[in-house]
């Protein structure tokens, strides 16, 4: 049995079954006390009841629940010969064609992790920053009209045009524009794809029972694979116009398709096009949220919106964006991200699955068992964080409270994950993050950000964690 997290070998070990838990119905289980949107808080909840290890049961599923950032970062680290991706989300990432690195466990990720890692590193993000300019610059005139017409900006849906246009010129090499169309060509699949997964992995009910909730799907899967069918052929007829490409791609997939054609390859069509599907999910929700709800906190907090944008101006100075290099001068506004990420994480909660008998902090976990890490409770935690609840973006600056532990702080919050396993796109995502809040810092006034009805901003977990209904009103600077 192995032990991942310093234990003694002749220390004793807990049995699941003695571990504390919410009761349940027979057969049911805990069921009927979940809703599925609202899953994440139900389990921080009976965190704060029965502890930081805890277990409970969905039909024949028993989980294992753990909120201490230690035995977070011990389960994530043990990736993936120890603990893995869930069987559950694996197949239901097949079945809606994208298995791509973030899915696929053992062998099968290590076959695919150095290609796309390549394709998301520091130097082809820096290479990719004109592009990322040119996007940003076309996001500015959409919410400039915006901001002159007096009209609301639907926060989310916006968001989510940019990042798309972001992943695909980064990932594909292409111009799809989404952000100065009138059409959502591709978002209006991808915001399908989604909710549909989640409802596969974390739904109490059976297959059967959730079926109505995606009619239609089979439609927008269609349209999704043909059009990543298209980019995948744009980019073999490249490689066929320029034979040098296949040693110096320019981008992910151009160096997924040489290595699929190489001779001898263990890549298949199929590894391609779950990658790029992954690819433009991935890269369009969890960044898109993040930098939603970093407006939304932003707003409710002038005074640290006032120094993120004094501070974006003295970077800029008469230029309208950053650089790459000034993108790293951006010390406050990266520090709001990091401090978005840790109140308001978009994965606020990763399900592992033991891929053979561990102990886990004392408890004896068996191979199959589902771990379910819940990455915010030690982020809000005044052992961790001064003032846990409050939006203080100082903390992460060299010389605050975090000062030169900032490193540690991010141990504990975990935005990207830990281990093997860490987010390949999180420098792009950060990238993303600071031209956005330069953009608008530098651009605008945020006048109001507020749900159309007025009501506090619900949480809604759809796989990853959204805010519900945000709308956006800008003044244009001159």
């Amino acid at each position: 049995m192995a032990i991942i997290d310093g234990l003694r070998a002749d220390a004793p070990v807990r049995r699941i079954r003695e571990l504390p838990g919410p009761r349940g119905l027979p057969l049911l289980g805990n069921a009927l006390q979940i809703e599925r949107e609202r899953l994440h808080q139900t389990v921080e909840r009976w965190a704060r009841e029965y502890g930081e290890m805890y277990r409970f049961r969905i039909t024949s599923r028993e989980f294992v629940v753990v909120s201490n950032p230690e035995t977070v970062a011990a389960v994530l680290r043990d990736r993936p010969d120890g603990f893995q991706r869930g069987a559950r989300l694996n197949a239901a990432a097949r079945s809606l064609g994208f298995n791509g690195l973030f899915t696929v466990n053992g062998e099968e990720w290590r076959r695919h992790r150095p290609m796309v890692l390549r394709g998301l590193d520091p130097a082809h993000i820096k290479a990719f920053h004109p592009t990322l300019v040119k996007v940003t610059e076309r996001f500015e005139r959409r919410w400039r009209q915006a901001a002159e017409a007096g009209r609301a900006i639907d926060l989310q849906a916006d968001l989510m045009r940019y990042t798309v246009d972001v992943t695909a010129g980064l990932a594909f090499g292409c111009d799809i524009n989404t952000v100065e169309s009138d059409e959502d060509v591709i978002q209006k699949h991808l915001d399908k794809l989604l909710p549909a997964l989640a409802r596969r992995v974390l739904s109490p009910l059976p297959r059967w029972v959730t079926r109505r909730a995606e009619r239609g799907l089979d439609e927008h899967l269609a349209a999704m694979r043909s059009a990543v069918d298209g980019f995948i052929a744009d980019a073999r007829q490249r490689l066929a116009d320029t034979p040098q490409l296949r040693e110096h791609p320019h981008n992910l997939i151009e160096a997924m398709v040489a290595e699929r054609d190489r001779p001898g390859s263990r890549l298949t069509d199929l590894d391609l096009s779950g990658n790029m599907m992954t690819m433009l999910l991935a890269g369009e929700d969890t960044t898109a949220n993040t930098l939603a709800w970093m407006i939304w906190l932003l707003h409710r907090h002038p005074e640290a919106a006032q120094r993120a944008a004094e501070e974006v101006r003295r970077v800029l100075g008469a230029q309208s964006h950053p650089t790459h290099e000034q993108l790293g001068e951006l010390d406050f506004v990266e520090a709001c991200a990091h401090e978005t990420m840790r109140l308001k994480p978009v994965a606020p909660l990763l399900i592992q699955e033991a891929v053979r008998d561990t102990v886990v902090s004392g408890l004896a976990v068996p191979a199959g068992t589902p771990v379910m890490c819940l990455m915010r409770p030690g982020a809000v935690d005044a052992a961790h964080f001064p003032d846990p609840e409050a939006f203080r973006p100082e903390r992460w600056l060299a010389g605050n409270e975090l000062g030169h532990a900032a490193s540690s702080a991010k141990r504990v919050a975990m935005p990207f994950g830990a281990g093997p396993r860490t987010c390949p796109g999180r420098y792009l995502a950060l990238s993303e993050m600071k031209m956005v809040a330069a953009m608008l810092l530098a651009a605008f006034d945020i006048a109001d950000v507020a749900t159309a009805d007025g009501t506090e901003v619900q949480e809604r977990l759809a796989f990853t964690m959204s805010p519900v209904g945000l709308q956006l009103r800008l003044r244009a600077r001159a």
